[in-house]
């Protein structure tokens, strides 16, 4: 029988696992879940937890960051270890103090505060919590081991890494003036990305045709939505990925993410969901138009044909 408890050199390369770090700010006057809902002030928060993370590892990807939740009063991270060492230094930081204070340094100085932000940590898997058993190394790396992680990074991550890259680009070229250097993900004046089609550009209230028919392009209502996720099923990662082309917010890996978020929820959440972040991110030029095209270019006609009002009997709308 093969001992549950391995060493080291024998699975380092091979090891994942998964915990979930609740941090929680001691002061009276802050709430981090309030700090990272703050669209100006979240990259900062992520930045200072990924430079901690960093510290406790000492490599920059030591420890991935696969969601960060907000349940007031707790920043709730999931994080993902692909490197036992690279585990063993954490819970090392993490046991000893160093990881509390790395982050609270690095608040003060992201958030430009006075003094560094107390916190507070705790760290959970679904077995409990580890605190109680930190001086029982063993027992805390088995725990994380298994805990596999259940979800591909957020792309709320994807798309905070991708701010904190440019930022470190705009220190490092802190003299040179270049569009180029923007955060695309972070700029909502820019117009969804282009793949040869027009159809987020046309303006509410223009028309398209359907079936040598006219309709209105409005903004998808509630009742489009629900009948949407009432019907297309299985296709509903398909339509996604036609909607993806004009939609940043569908950018992969999000459809994947949807899928096993909501897998216990069955296809009418993951469906609801996935249209949900579309029609958030692109407000206004969420349009009946680019769903009625994703269901054509899927085959999903007779969806199409519900959500315009247009019967099988009876051709006017």
């Amino acid at each position: 029988m093969i001992p549950r408890m391995r060493k080291m050199g024998d699975i380092s390369e091979a090891w994942v696992g998964s915990a979930y770090l609740f941090v929680q700010s001691t002061s009276e006057n802050v709430l981090l879940p309030l700090l990272y809902g703050n669209a100006e002030q979240k990259p900062q928060v992520y930045r200072a937890l990924k430079l901690a993370f960093a510290d406790s590892t000492g490599c920059l990807n030591g420890v991935d960051m696969l969601k960060v939740h907000c349940s007031d009063p707790h920043l709730i991270v999931q994080l993902k270890f692909c490197n036992l060492e690279n585990c063993r230094k954490f819970l090392q930081s993490y046991r000893e103090g160093a990881l509390r204070n790395s982050l609270q340094r690095h608040l003060k100085v992201c958030l430009a505060m006075s003094s560094p932000l107390p916190v507070q940590m705790e760290l959970k898997t679904s077995a409990g919590q580890l605190d109680s058993m930190l001086l029982e190394e063993e027992r805390c790396v088995e725990c994380i081991s298994q805990e596999k992680p259940n979800r591909l990074r957020d792309e709320e991550i994807t798309k905070l890494e991708e701010s904190l890259q440019n930022l470190s680009c705009q220190e490092v070229n802190s003299n040179v003036v270049s569009s180029t250097v923007q955060s695309p993900s972070l700029d909502s004046s820019l117009p969804p990305c282009s793949s040869g089609k027009s159809l987020s550009s046309l303006p509410q209230g223009d028309t398209f045709t359907f079936q040598g028919q006219q309709f209105a392009n409005r903004k998808i209502t509630l009742d489009d939505h629900q009948m949407f996720a009432k019907h297309v099923s299985k296709k509903w990662k398909q339509v996604g990925r036609s909607l993806q082309a004009n939609c940043r917010a569908l950018q992969d890996p999000t459809i994947d993410n949807i899928a096993m978020e909501y897998e216990r929820e069955g296809l009418y959440e993951q469906a609801y969901q996935m249209l949900r972040r579309f029609i958030d991110s692109e407000g206004k030029r969420a349009t009946i138009q680019r769903l009625i095209a994703a269901l054509e270019d899927n085959d999903l006609i007779s969806l199409a044909e519900k959500l315009l009002g247009i019967h099988p009997n009876n051709t006017s709308v």
